[in-house]
């Protein structure tokens, strides 16, 4: 007895949820890696993200706090939303191809929006490990995402295996 998949959508949000906690970790594990690192790893580790949210909203007098808050609400609705993007992107080109596409998306927002809506410097000015860590961390989620997509369109047997 097998039971269907979810339908792409649920799956694909589903999908970018996975991927949202792989890049979590990752900071994680880079934070216990990198002992004497102070401070955020890069931009998306940082407040900017919240800043950008309170600045789009016009929120008066953010704390650190908030800011932070806001940065982590935008961070997971965000990573499944694009889940959704990586999905369509499956539907339509397959595998590796929305992968690739997927991942060249994301890098084109962080290097754009960052810059225009967080203030911070241009990608070409970022520092070395900000930007290891910038990559590795879209990299681990653009690969989570396509696995636990991929995993996610296997039907789910409840039969034990004999």
């Amino acid at each position: 007895m097998s039971h269907d998949t979810p339908p792409w959508p649920i799956r694909s949000m589903l999908a970018g949820t996975a991927g949202t906690a792989a890049m979590t970790l990752f900071y994680d594990v880079e934070r216990r890696l990198r002992r004497r690192h102070r401070g955020p790893l890069d931009y998306d580790d940082s407040l900017v993200p919240g800043q950008i949210v309170a600045s789009i909203m016009h929120l008066p007098a953010v704390t650190a706090r908030e800011d932070w808050d806001l940065g982590m609400a935008l961070r997971w609705s965000y990573g499944s939303a694009f889940g959704l993007w990586h999905g369509f992107l499956r539907r339509r080109f397959g595998e590796p191809w929305a992968s690739a596409l997927f991942a060249g998306t994301l890098m084109s927002a962080t290097f754009s929006l960052f810059p225009l809506l967080g203030r911070t410097p241009p990608p070409r000015r970022w520092p070395a490990d900000v930007m290891a860590t910038c990559l590795g961390s879209h990299a681990v989620y653009v690969a989570a995402v396509a696995i636990a997509d991929d995993r996610a369109r296997r039907p789910v047997s409840l039969r034990s295996p004999r």
